[in-house]
């Protein structure tokens, strides 16, 4: 299946006294890779600001932007339409075994994908439920394995966990959101030995919606698996990725890939509103 998508992410800060300067980076422009094309993509911030766009290290697009006069509410809308397909795995992409996963080639190329890290540590539970899933399983088989148990054990549920909490956290609740998800799979499979990867992305809800129809979309994540080559799967809803699976960029965990971040200057407190509308053109 193919789609072609506008997608349109709007994030606001309100701030309880004048900010009188800021500094910004946005890392929400989708990506152009083998199975989506970005066919047009802009972000727009009101104050208005002149904007610098690099790709950095992970190859995710960011655009800095910096404010200089005072101001007490901040918005940044990213606008972009992709095309996405349905993402093929080739038989390559799923034919590694373990032996092969763990010769040292393989090891030191996807070293920074093998690591654990603040979001993803490798706790002994952790560990013990992905041996558990895994047991007498291929690698692909085994990553499909642990991230169906993760979804039957995990309650999908906002308010349980926050932008900081790790995957030990949410685990321990049994409960989190999208970001949970992904963090605790991803903690389980490196401990296996098996390179994964965080996807910051958007997501269509809905299977069947109408063509002009806008509906209230997601800031969604989800992982990708190296086993011969790498694939994606989406913890949070126990499936493969499709044309409803809008990628921004991959990293390590939700620190590589935080949407909007930045520093201001002033003596108030912010506040977050996030929306994310989607409308599928084709």
């Amino acid at each position: 299946m193919s789609a072609r998508l506008r997608i349109v992410h709007t994030t606001g800060f309100t701030y309880t006294a004048p900010v009188t300067s800021s500094f910004n980076e946005a890392r929400i422009t989708p990506r152009s890779d083998a199975r989506q094309s970005v066919i047009v993509d802009h972000v727009d911030t009101s104050p208005g600001a002149r904007q610098f766009r690099y790709t950095d290290y992970w190859g995710t697009a960011v655009t800095v932007f910096d404010l200089h006069s005072p101001h007490d509410r901040l918005e940044v809308v990213g606008t972009a339409v992709v095309e996405t397909e349905d993402e093929a795995r080739a038989a390559e992409t799923t034919a590694v075994d373990w032996v092969q996963l763990r010769h040292g080639s393989v090891v030191d190329e996807y070293d920074e994908m093998l690591r654990p890290t603040v979001y993803t540590p490798h706790t002994p539970e952790l560990a013990d439920f992905a041996r558990s899933a895994a047991h007498g399983l291929k690698p692909a088989a085994a990553a499909e394995t642990v991230v169906a148990r993760v979804h039957d054990a995990m309650t999908y549920e906002r308010g349980t966990t926050e932008v900081h909490s790790t995957a030990a956290d949410a685990w321990h609740h049994r409960k989190g959101v999208c970001q949970d998800y992904a963090h605790i799979t991803l903690a389980m499979l490196r401990s296996l030995g098996i390179p994964s990867r965080y996807v910051s992305g958007y997501l269509h809800p809905l299977d069947n919606a109408d063509i002009g129809e806008a509906v209230e979309g997601e800031s969604h994540a989800w992982i990708e698996v190296w086993t011969g080559g790498w694939w994606g799967i989406d913890p949070t809803n126990n499936k493969f990725i499709d044309d409803h699976h809008v990628s921004v960029g991959t990293g390590r965990d939700y620190a590589d890939l935080t949407p909007i971040k930045g520093i201001y200057t002033g003596s108030g407190q912010s506040a977050l509103d996030v929306a994310v509308r989607i409308t599928r053109l084709a």
